[in-house]
């Protein structure tokens, strides 16, 4: 599966709709990983490929701002380039997984470089990464059950990915993509890295007062 964008090619309708919104068909290949969670009025809001000085600590402060809790999917070569930042996401109350030491693609490296890659990312995160997200969503269902019973709990997919990395997109279209699809239970993907940039900020700022306005709550996924 790779419910990332495989290619650069523009003709991206139908794949951005399959991205944004992923189909129960999809998801049923994958029933044993994480697509959506219970929750009334709750929302899991999640961040890919940080951590980075330029966007996570303006996350980690909006974050506190509203009283919202979320959980980060790291890069491990970012893990260690800013060991700091990484500590007090933690320290913040939030959740930390594991999305490979330098955004390794299956497709592209193979299962065993792939294997060593997510193990080298667990090692950076000290033990303290529960949870796996595969970049650009590249797994194939088999392989899950292999990497939740190397050690990590579980592999997270996403309920909403609004494509905030998407430089063709406004903001306005990013936050869109959140306000259409997103319901009770949502797990949904923003990213913390400097291609998401202003796409990010916007949606993160609009999700937390307009959402919060409305009663709902930004949980963790535990």
């Amino acid at each position: 599966m790779c419910l990332g964008r495989c290619s650069d090619t523009k003709e991206v309708s139908i794949i951005d709709r399959l991205i944004v919104q992923p189909p129960e068909s999809v998801r049923r290949l994958y029933s044993h990983s994480a697509w959506r969670l219970g929750g009334e009025k709750t929302m899991y809001l999640t961040f890919d490929d940080g951590p980075i000085e330029e966007q996570t600590p303006w996350v980690l402060d909006m974050l506190d701002k509203h009283g919202a809790k979320a959980t980060f999917f790291c890069v491990g070569e970012n893990v260690d380039r800013h060991r700091e930042i990484y500590h007090e996401t933690l320290r913040r109350g939030h959740v930390v997984g594991n999305h490979t030491y330098n955004h390794a693609q299956l497709l592209k490296v193979g299962w065993k470089a792939y294997r060593e890659n997510i193990e080298k990312c667990s090692i950076a995160g000290e033990g303290k990464m529960r949870f796996f997200r595969p970049p650009h969503g590249q797994m194939t269902p088999w392989r899950t059950c292999a990497i939740v019973g190397g050690g990590l709990e579980r592999v997270v997919f996403w309920d909403v990915m609004p494509e905030d990395y998407d430089r063709r997109l406004k903001p306005e279209e990013v936050y869109r993509n959140v306000r259409e699809n997103v319901r009770e239970g949502s797990i949904v993907v923003l990213h913390d890295s400097i291609k998401s940039g202003e796409r990010m900020r916007y949606t993160l700022e609009r999700i937390l007062e307009e959402y919060g306005e409305k009663g709902w709550k930004f949980e963790s996924i535990g």
